[in-house]
């Protein structure tokens, strides 16, 4: 018998804070919590070029203490909640607790689902049979850059002022800069991709 062939999704990843809401250090009140300007028509310009829509992000404020996962489950659900009313499904959310020196040994480990690393982008690929090659991440940090590479994805880093370290090298150079998401979204869908290095 052959093997069935299974059809591959494209995706777009998103880097939550900074990129797909508003930047408040270690939120998770849904009342704090806002698309970034013009966040819902470029989503939805990405949902109808049949791009499912997956959050990629670290959460070290589990490993310190400062929240739980139950209250990161509240902002999952808000999201979804921010997302459909601009007409947009979100795919998938997926997070790292983990930070290597927390205080809780539960959440102390060197792990390969904080980005940089790749794990979270090649976790929801096999969950969800995505497409990493014909897929994207965008996020405001080179760290950000630095995982959607890894996993093999095309990369645009938001030029909104996120990174502020600027440690620069071949895995960290994104494929392109975009002022925003509907900039971002505008470039996916043209099929650009531009040389910054």
């Amino acid at each position: 018998m052959a093997l069935k062939r299974f059809h591959r999704r494209r995706a777009v990843f998103l880097d939550k804070d900074g990129t797909l809401v508003e930047d408040v250090p270690y939120n998770v009140d849904p009342d704090r919590i806002r698309l970034t300007r013009r966040a819902g028509p470029a989503l939805s310009m990405l949902h109808h070029a049949a791009f499912r829509l997956v959050v990629v992000t670290n959460q070290s404020g589990v490993a310190r203490g400062m929240f739980t996962e139950e209250a990161l489950r509240q902002v999952e659900h808000h999201l979804r909640r921010l997302l459909a009313r601009e007409g947009v499904p979100l795919a998938g959310f997926y997070y790292c607790p983990h930070h290597p020196q927390s205080p809780d040994r539960r959440f102390a480990v060197v792990c390969s689902c904080r980005k940089p690393q790749p794990g979270l982008l090649r976790r929801a690929a096999l969950e969800q049979r995505i497409d990493l090659a014909g897929s994207w991440m965008i996020g405001d940090i080179l760290d950000d850059v630095e995982a959607g590479r890894s996993a093999g994805c095309g990369t645009i880093l938001l030029d909104n002022g996120g990174e502020t370290e600027w440690r620069l090298s071949p895995e960290r150079m994104p494929d392109m800069l975009a002022e925003d998401l509907s900039h971002a979204a505008s470039m996916i869908l043209r099929g650009l991709r531009l040389d910054v290095g």
